[in-house]
């Protein structure tokens, strides 16, 4: 009887052991589907921040279209001259500053009238440009009546890595509050490859989906901080790509539009073209070929501009640019960078290949012209 019992009580504890935690367990596995994502918790911390921007700019048009009107009509009516029409566009934007400072997109903002921003709670407020920068495409907006809303935190776009999560909010469409998760894609795209050629920018590529309407509004990392600011979407083929400026760049910029209501932004002027070994031993081997260019990497100076810091300073059309403020230059972008670290009227120190020789020479650069 004796055996019997503890065998029966050796059981009970066997039971208790195997069964009785259930009921926790199971709560808790309940407790751990029902929480929010890491991405709901970070969105609900940042998008307070993120606003709307409407923006409404004159244009001057025809009362009629020219090509519209039958050539007899056009004739009898002469010259109809031009009459103002305006025009309504819309981006995002994110504060970045508690003192209503908002940080967005040049193209969003430039040639306006007025700013109307949106909060995120509804309240419609207005907004004045302090100033631009096309080089860049960054813009810096002040809300003339703030409310204390609290700013957004910045991050460091140095330390992001390819495969990071990247979380897009803004505005696309007019619809509010939007956000897209996706993962950084890649690091340092050079802008001129997307064609744009009149700007300085290496951007974050980033595949969380960004429509027209989230330019200016923030890319933000899996803590909740600011790593860029959405800037561009691919469309046609290769749709579903979109870019960011970095932060790093993005609060450099917006501290002197601060400070003085543009950027100025050091220029040499040459026109450069990327050369490497197998563009030049393709090259050197066509007989017809009027110069031989050294097989190697650098910036091929393609052209300089008349008057232009590079002129006087000596650099040719045929320069092969291997080295610049004391590092190597590989392409074109990487000494367009250096470029813009430069100080306007310093000297700039650059060593080419010229006729299979090293040259140095001393090229004092200026502010790039007819930018703001």
């Amino acid at each position: 009887m004796r055996r019997l019992s503890n065998i029966f009580f050796l059981a009970s504890i066997i039971f208790c052991l195997l069964f009785g935690p259930i009921p926790i367990f199971a709560s808790e596995d309940f407790q751990v589907i029902e929480s929010h994502s890491f991405v709901a918790n970070v969105a609900s911390k940042v998008s307070p921040s993120v606003v709307r921007i409407d923006i409404e700019r004159e244009i001057q048009t025809d009362e009629f279209e020219s090509d519209l009107l039958d050539p007899l009509l056009r004739d009898l009516l002469g010259d109809l001259g031009t009459f103002p029409k305006k025009e309504r566009g819309q981006g995002s934007g994110v504060i970045i500053d508690n003192s209503g400072l908002v940080l967005t997109n040049a193209h969003v903002v430039e040639r306006v009238d007025n700013v109307i921003i949106t909060l995120q709670n509804g309240n419609q407020v207005d907004g004045k440009v302090l100033g631009t920068d096309q080089v860049t495409d960054l813009a810096l907006v002040k809300i003339k009546e703030f409310s204390g809303i609290e700013s957004a935190k910045l991050g460091d776009s140095e330390n992001i890595q390819v495969g990071d999560w990247a979380i897009a909010l803004g505005t696309p469409y007019g619809l509010e509050s939007t956000v897209t998760l996706g993962i950084i894609s890649s690091l340092h795209r050079d802008i001129n490859s997307l064609g744009f050629s009149d700007k300085r920018l290496d951007l974050i590529q980033t595949d969380a989906a960004i429509n027209p309407g989230n330019s200016g509004g923030p890319l933000i990392n899996s803590n909740g901080e600011v790593i860029g600011i959405n800037t561009l979407v691919r469309s046609g083929p290769g749709a579903g790509l979109g870019f960011a400026i970095p932060i790093n760049l993005a609060s450099k910029v917006s501290n002197q539009l601060l400070a003085n209501g543009e950027v100025i932004h050091p220029y040499i002027g040459a026109q450069l073209v990327l050369l490497n070994e197998r563009i030049a031993k393709k090259h050197n081997q066509d007989p017809n070929a009027l110069i031989f260019l050294p097989e190697r990497s650098g910036a091929l100076v393609q052209s300089v501009i008349p008057q232009s810091p590079a002129e006087e300073g000596g650099l040719r059309r045929g320069d092969l640019v291997i080295n610049a403020g004391g590092d190597q230059v590989d392409d074109p972008s990487s000494l367009l960078m250096q470029v813009e670290n430069a100080e306007i009227g310093k000297p700039f120190k650059l060593e080419v290949l010229r006729n299979n020789k090293e040259i140095n020479l001393s090229i004092k650069p200026a502010a790039l012209p007819g930018i703001n």
